[in-house]
């Protein structure tokens, strides 16, 4: 049958069959039908057919009353992961919750002494028959307060270069030994966390691929990783619809202004387009290089169009209207004003990778200039002298 016609068809029994909602029944109705993802494989709530045909999926289900896809760190990065990597069981153990969202996930990959260089991470996994025993610390963890599952990339040989001695978990973020601690941001909430694991046992039935391969596998994290955050503008409403509300408030008739708000207007515009060109793009696996560029192109238009904002706002953008109580976080519908996203979007040229980093992956992969020199790349992890 042809993709658009096998997708038609799926929707219009899940229209039938199903009364369209934001719940567990009805998320959980359109996995088993393949319409979750639908370059998934089959069985594991995918049809095997390119990811463009999802757009019909979400246009034909939400005009029916059924729920907005979210861009989330479970759904964003875990699932392609998962769906990429994971055996048959560990795809039937772990996907249809995450779409359903009856399970919540975590990432945790950087520590206090490896940020950008991921690769040089200390968190050591050994192997206890079948069981891991892992022990170090995670930092700038999302959403690990809430979340089940985090993915979990550890040093399992230290003897062999950085990149190679790595092997990729899924950890019970409910198992003895996790500690997770907020930490506050400038914006008063406590949106990451820091995570120390002390002597907590990994089953080996979490691992996933092969021990030693994690950097191959955390590169499918990471690269969805940065789709989702350059997609993740528009889960919500945009720093552009900002400015052109405060612009009719404020700013009408000052020429000056008009032109900052029709840039920014035009650079939302071309964030749109080049993150729906990286969706296009992306399947099953590890995405191409588009999803740098629309994670590099979100976090710098978030910054500038945030900035026009406040300036927007005069006198009043000096103001912080909600205080700075302390709050735990699950998502970004606690900002509710633009003051707090000017703070809190100093965090995208940081978060899945800074600007620098993903100026020079673009640098080396996109336009073949020469890479930066590492002169740890072929010495045994032990031996690179760290801080």
């Amino acid at each position: 049958m042809d993709p658009t016609d096998l997708v038609n068809a799926r929707v219009d029994r899940l229209l039938a069959e199903h009364t369209p909602g934001n719940t567990i029944e009805f998320k959980g109705a359109m996995y088993d039908l393949g319409l979750s993802n639908v370059s998934f494989p089959e069985g594991f709530g995918g049809l095997g057919i390119s990811p463009a045909h999802q757009r019909l999926v979400t246009d034909r289900v939400v005009a029916a009353g059924g729920p907005v896809p979210l861009v989330s760190i479970g759904l964003g990065m875990g699932a392609p992961t998962v769906a990429e990597h994971g055996t048959d069981a560990q795809k039937a153990k772990w996907l249809r919750p995450l779409f359903t969202g009856e399970e919540i996930w975590c990432q945790l990959f950087s520590e206090p002494g490896a940020g950008s260089d991921v690769a040089s991470l200390s968190t050591s996994a050994v192997r206890d028959g079948d069981e891991w025993v892992v022990n170090g610390q995670k930092v700038w963890t999302s959403l690990a307060h809430e979340a089940r599952w985090g993915m979990l990339v550890c040093r399992t040989d230290p003897d062999v270069p950085k990149h190679r001695g790595l092997t990729y978990f899924i950890c019970d973020l409910h198992a003895p030994g996790v500690e997770v601690r907020p930490l506050r941001q400038m914006t008063g909430q406590a949106e990451f966390n820091e995570v120390y694991l002390t002597d907590v046992r990994i089953p080996d039935a979490h691992r996933i691929g092969d021990v030693g391969d994690g950097w191959r596998i955390a590169l499918t994290t990471l690269m969805n990783e940065r789709v989702a955050i350059g997609g993740s503008s528009f889960a919500r409403k945009s720093p552009a619809d900002w400015a052109l509300e405060l612009y009719a408030e404020h700013g009408e008739g000052n020429p000056v202004l008009r032109d900052e708000v029709t840039k920014a207007w035009i650079k939302q515009r071309v964030l749109s387009l080049t993150v729906r060109r990286a969706a296009a793009a992306a399947s099953v696996g590890t995405p191409g290089p588009e999803g740098s560029v629309a994670k590099l192109l979100a976090a710098e238009t978030n910054k500038s169009v945030y900035s026009l904002c406040v300036d927007l706002l005069g006198p009043a953008g000096m103001l912080y209207p909600n205080g700075y109580d302390m709050q735990r976080v699950s998502d970004h519908s606690v900002y509710s004003n633009v003051q707090e996203w000017f703070l809190r979007c100093r965090a995208n040229s940081i978060e899945g990778g800074t600007s620098e980093v993903m100026r020079n992956i673009l640098g080396e992969r996109v336009l073949g200039l020469p890479g930066d020199v590492r002169v740890d790349k072929d010495a045994a992890w032990k031996d690179v002298p760290r801080g």
